[in-house]
């Protein structure tokens, strides 16, 4: 008996992510994100050595603080690598490298692609997070990061003008108050996890006695190396606690 056509599904329906998330273009695109940066970072550089004179700053002590640079910017970069090698399967490599990777904030992001896949009716990650629903949630991370990068360019100037004017009437409160922005912010984005579950708990209070010994030792010891490792130390370990925590679960 002759069977009716069966329409076949769309390739933007199929839950293969990594087949899009690969796609040669995005890689190009990629590269000419990564020449911006190197470009970027050879014209600062460079202003950086033509303004040192004016400062009294000697060839070595450009060196010296180059190298300083380099060496401090080790901790957050593993940090941010670890949260990019988790989030690889979910965005495939060449979005993790442009956004996360370079220019985005992970928490930004993830928020971001999981809001765009609910609009949809899917979760990232599950059955539902099909090809379709990843990029519509990468063009989501995307123009969010671009609405920052504006705002960061139009705002810049203006509130360099109130900066100015603060630090004339009080120079200590634009000491302080940048401080405690990045403290409550940082703060609240922590204890929202801390209901989900005792594990969640436990990682985050792990995470933070790692990284007070470390700014700790750091003081004590003269060792300034430690604050910027400090991040990625506090980060893995609290991961490693969190999967001991709920190995015993997982197996129970």
């Amino acid at each position: 008996m002759h069977q009716p056509f069966a329409p076949q599904p769309l390739a933007a329906d199929s839950a293969d992510i990594l087949a899009i998330a690969n796609n040669p273009v995005l890689w190009i695109c990629v590269a000419g994100v990564f020449g911006v940066i190197i470009i970027q970072s050879v014209i600062f550089m460079k202003a950086a050595r033509k303004a040192a004179p004016s400062v009294d700053m000697s060839t070595q002590d450009i060196r010296t603080s180059f190298r300083s640079g380099a060496v401090s910017a080790i901790g957050p970069s593993l940090a941010v690598s670890l949260v990019a090698i988790a989030l690889l399967g979910l965005f495939g490599a060449p979005a993790v490298l442009s956004r996360i990777g370079l220019i985005g904030s992970a928490a930004y992001d993830v928020s971001a692609a999981g809001i765009a896949a609910g609009s949809m009716g899917a979760k990232l990650g599950d059955a539902s997070y099909t090809q379709s629903v990843f990029a519509v949630a990468f063009f989501a991370m995307s123009i969010g990061g671009a609405m920052w990068m504006l705002a960061t360019l139009i705002l810049t100037p203006i509130l360099r003008k109130g900066d100015a004017k603060i630090r004339s009437v009080n120079p200590a409160a634009m000491a302080i108050v940048p401080a405690a922005a990045l403290i409550g912010a940082f703060s609240c984005l922590g204890l929202t996890e801390l209901p989900k579950s005792t594990i969640h708990v436990l990682s985050f209070a792990v995470s933070a006695a790692v990284m007070g010994l470390c700014l700790f030792l750091a003081r004590k010891l003269g060792k300034s190396w430690l604050r910027e490792w400090g991040l990625g130390f506090s980060i893995v370990i609290g991961l490693g606690a969190a999967f001991a925590a709920a190995g015993p679960a997982v197996g129970a």
